[in-house]
């Protein structure tokens, strides 16, 4: 894994803001091939859901197995969400829109809501001074030492591995959703997203527990939804939560380097990057967001010294939820034992 401190760029990529012109080529999406990539994706859930509701006359154990890609289309279908919001998906921004405000009602998330907060994201992405919307929360170790001990606590709890992938994916999507929380100031049209999606969401349910009971209904699409909200928690803390990855203040933070070398590359098997959307790709993405989710692979395949900047593989992502903190001295992230050995005078709890 690579960073700006440790990692010679020849002279064609010396600089993040020539790889984000570079990648900027690739923008330009394929109008069949998205619309065979939306076809697949939905085709393939649905036909899995009917599976699935049938496989309860067997045993729930089958019902849960075929939940597993169940769930894997699903997060697919956000990540074509996740691409429209960015204008990348289509070639005209009405269907970009009206395509991910549907997907929303599935992947439970008010399109044009959650298309704000993303767009902070990537503009703030590794700053220290402009955290708060669109990211996972990240204190630094003086910020953690300055709360009392039951802030400490909370974000103890906030970063255990059962929260941040278990429960906190459930309040997420299930509650924290349902509502334009953080743009109360934005005007009505968080609000309108927000309750639009709320009342699809609301009469798609009523329609399938009309269709095939509300209990069923529970055991088919619960499993479905809670799998594919704990994976795209677990995808977005990898991103940008990782051994080597880049946080600046303001003074000396810039949007091309905090993209490259603050966004990782999670080199994932075949079928993970095809079930992910390339997401893992994400250094590449934040160079340039509006390529399509299925150019991404081309980018690297011809400039192939972007391969080792922030790589994480599956088994290195797994030492990252260890990684709670900010340390300012060392500019890197570090576990609370981390922080704890190298200032014991004053001891992190």
């Amino acid at each position: 894994m690579n960073s700006p401190t440790d990692h010679n760029l020849d002279a064609a990529v010396s600089s993040a803001r020539t790889l984000a012109q570079f990648a900027a080529g690739y923008r330009e999406p394929d109008g069949l091939r998205s619309l065979f990539e939306l076809t697949i994706s939905a085709g393939a859930l649905v036909f899995l859901w009917v599976a699935m509701w049938l496989s309860l006359n067997v045993g729930y154990w089958l019902t849960l197995l075929i939940a597993i890609p169940a769930a894997g289309f699903l997060v697919r279908l956000f990540m074509i969400q996740h691409d429209c919001g960015h204008g990348a998906f289509f070639r005209h921004r009405i269907l970009n829109d009206w395509v991910g405000r549907t997907l929303g009602v599935l992947t439970l998330t008010p399109y044009d809501v959650w298309r704000r907060a993303h767009a902070v994201h990537h503009a703030t992405t590794g700053n220290l001074d402009r955290r708060g919307m669109g990211d996972i929360e990240t204190l630094t170790v003086r910020e953690y030492r300055a709360r009392s001990w039951l802030g400490r606590l909370g974000y103890r709890l906030y970063r255990h591995p059962v929260v941040m992938f278990g429960l906190g994916p459930v309040y997420l999507f299930i509650l924290q959703q349902r509502l334009p929380l953080g743009m109360m100031r934005a005007g009505w049209r968080p609000w309108v997203s927000s309750i639009a999606t709320n009342v699809a969401i609301a009469s798609a349910a009523i329609l399938m527990m009309w269709l095939v009971g509300p209990s069923r209904f529970l055991l088919v699409h619960l499993p479905i939804v809670l799998a594919a909200a704990s994976v795209g928690v677990w995808l977005f803390y990898v991103q940008h939560q990782f051994e080597g990855a880049l946080w600046a203040r303001d003074g000396s933070w810039d949007f091309h380097e905090a993209a490259l070398y603050g966004s990782s590359h999670y080199d994932l098997p075949a079928v993970l990057r095809w079930f992910t959307g390339n997401i893992g790709m994400h250094h590449v993405h934040h160079l340039c967001s509006r390529v399509p989710y299925y150019r991404l692979p081309q980018i690297l395949r011809d400039r192939p010294d972007l391969v080792d900047i922030g790589r994480v593989t599956l088994v290195q992502s797994l030492q990252s939820v260890r990684l709670s903190l900010w340390d300012e001295t060392r500019q890197r992230l570090v576990s609370f034992r981390e922080a704890r050995m190298f200032d014991p005078l004053r001891p992190v709890p």
